[in-house]
């Protein structure tokens, strides 16, 4: 316990008490937090020599402002995935804005190494971004018990989220892939576990319902590229016409698997991803993806935080949905029958934004 001065010297602490007047320092913290325990003469002698001191004890509120970091603790599951990039980004852009700093944990696609590491950072931070986890929703409650939390691409009941707009995304990819005369999709799934996946997914199923259109759905599979290379080897036995990914990193693997069998894009099968991360309009050919605000997503939960932070109302619920649009370039086109393939321009590559 440190006590404090008001004419700038150094603060008088529980130790210059307790030489002063004898006693342990233990002592002279029960006189003040737990005065019953202490003999009554004896607690009368600490709060005098406290007094001729100048020590003061620090109120609870302003302790706990004391305490502030002005630090938060970011999580993501692999670095290496451009995905969080621009996350990353806004988070970092809205962090400086208003005097904090962020602590970059990169979990590895590891609950281990994610539990463990947020344990010895979290006395070190005042909140906490999760970005990309893999902690169970009753890990993450008891989380958000310690500390503000707010978590990024995922909803739990009872913690604050900021996620994208996934049932619209897909909806607007379903539409596109039925306006080009695909009758049939395949929805490549991520990891089995995560939230997202399984929000897009039925998103699929009930989308293709309403166009009257039939779903089928293959994997999981790493979101990786490596993931799609293996997904191509999977398809390649039965070839769907159009296919939507969990993500971009999954549906470029899928297009690179699937050149390499001599499937052709978008001519023999469409490809569909979700994020728009940096490269998908450098590949060839270009993906089209539903676009997420990635970096507006990491600057609003941020904002999010420091306001919990702020107020220290770990319980109230700051839930944001944010918009998506279609971007459509080349992966995609109409479909056609496999037997007899026209020869056609191939499709353009310029970026166009499908109004959402």
């Amino acid at each position: 316990m440190t006590g404090t001065v008001d004419d700038g010297r150094q603060p008088v602490t529980i130790y210059d008490v307790a030489r002063a007047a004898g006693v342990a320092p233990s002592t002279v913290s029960r006189a003040f937090s737990r005065p019953g325990r202490v003999n009554s003469e004896t607690a009368a002698r600490i709060r005098r020599v406290a007094d001729e001191l100048g020590y003061r004890t620090v109120p609870p509120t302003r302790a706990r402002a004391i305490s502030r970091t002005r630090l938060l603790a970011l999580v993501v599951s692999d670095v290496a995935n451009p995905f969080y990039a621009e996350i990353i980004h806004g988070a970092q852009a809205a962090a400086t804005a208003d005097g904090y700093a962020l602590l970059l944990i990169d979990a590895h696609e590891s609950e281990r190494l994610e539990r463990s590491t947020l344990e010895r950072t979290l006395p070190l931070v005042d909140g906490v971004l999760l970005a990309g986890t893999r902690l169970s929703d009753s890990a993450i409650r008891m989380l958000s018990k310690q500390k503000p939390v707010i978590v990024l691409n995922r909803t739990i009941v009872d913690v604050p989220s900021v996620v994208p707009d996934n049932a619209r995304g897909i909806r607007l990819a379903v539409q596109h892939l039925a306006d080009l005369g695909h009758q049939s999709i395949t929805y490549l799934s991520g990891p089995e576990a995560s939230w997202a996946d399984g929000s897009r997914w039925r998103a699929v199923l009930e989308s293709t319902a309403a166009l009257s259109l039939r779903a089928r759905r293959v994997g999981p599979f790493a979101p990786d590229l490596a993931g799609g290379t293996r997904a191509a080897e999977e398809l390649s036995a039965r070839l769907p016409s159009a296919v939507i990914a969990f993500n971009d990193q999954l549906a470029i693997g899928l297009v690179r698997g699937l050149t390499a069998h001599g499937v052709r894009v978008p001519r023999d099968v469409s490809v569909v991803g979700f994020d728009n991360i940096s490269v998908a309009g450098l590949v060839t050919p270009g993906l089209t993806t539903v676009a997420a605000p990635l970096h507006t997503e990491g600057a609003t939960a941020t904002r999010h935080l420091m306001t919990l932070v702020a107020s220290g109302q770990r319980g109230t619920i700051l839930s944001a949905v944010l918009p998506v649009r279609l971007i459509v370039r080349g992966s995609t086109g109409r479909r056609r029958r496999r037997r007899s393939i026209p020869v056609h321009p191939a499709p353009p590559t310029t970026d166009t934004d499908v109004p959402s």
